[in-house]
């Protein structure tokens, strides 16, 4: 090796993934990013981390965030143009969503104003406080309208972390997965760290997603891709990762 070898700039930890299917970049919209410039700027630090392409998934939420594709299209209009001016590299693919699983989604469904990620995956999400008492039958309703269900964040609903053969039951079921990023670098705490690694060890994450709303998800990520256990879980989860396929 020549001497100037020594000198080389190490080079910048990548994602395991070129495809981001979780994150909040619409702006105004929800409570991910608020302006465009705040939402450029995000990208332009998920471009550095190897995505090339990003579908945003703002919040559709009863009550909280009633997102349509009517309010969706407009801020998603804008967040194309201002990372063309920007000169970001990043294709940016039509806007799917993240849907609470309730009477507002079950709205949205019969309207036909569910908008699906590419291969008919959909983002849905459970509450934070307990698991919808109708759950299994959406799911079920779900895929027999020809939609594949990923429920994202699973890790972090703590009312499983007690009964983790449910995780195994929904995922059993059919419905994929999609872990956070940051649930494996500690962001929400030890305890849905362990739980996100447990679905690690036990093949259950088939989507990772950054979840991102805001610098300090920035700032925690790359925190976490600076370590260790970033590359022994990139190295792990790779090859089994569906971002990139759909």
């Amino acid at each position: 090796m020549s001497m100037f070898g020594w000198f080389r700039k190490k080079q910048r930890p990548q994602l395991p993934f070129s495809t981001d299917v979780h994150c909040h970049l619409t702006p105004g919209i929800d409570d991910g990013s608020q302006s465009v410039e705040k939402s450029v700027r995000l990208l332009q630090h998920m471009q550095q981390w190897g995505l090339t392409r990003i579908i945003p998934t703002p919040h559709v939420t009863e009550d909280t965030f009633e997102n349509t594709p009517a309010i969706i299209d407009p801020a998603y209009g804008s967040l194309v143009a201002g990372a063309r001016d920007a000169g970001v590299e990043v294709e940016l693919l039509e806007p799917s969503a993240e849907y609470r699983l309730d009477n507002f989604f079950m709205q949205c469904l019969e309207q036909g104003l569910v908008r699906p990620l590419p291969g008919n995956y959909l983002l849905v999400e459970n509450g934070f406080n307990q698991e919808p008492w109708d759950l299994d039958e959406v799911l079920f309703e779900l895929n027999v309208k020809g939609y594949k269900p990923v429920l994202a964040h699973p890790e972090r609903y703590v009312y499983y972390h007690d009964d983790l053969d449910r995780y195994s039951r929904l995922h059993g079921s059919g419905v994929l997965f999609q872990c956070n990023l940051m649930s494996l670098g500690g962001y929400y705490g030890k305890e849905i760290k362990k739980v996100a690694e447990w679905m690690l060890e036990n093949d259950m994450i088939d989507f990772l997603g950054t979840d991102l709303h805001g610098m300090r998800h920035v700032e925690s990520i790359e925190r976490y891709m600076s370590t260790s256990h970033f590359a022994h879980v990139s190295e792990v989860l790779k090859p089994r990762l569906l971002n990139d396929k759909i």
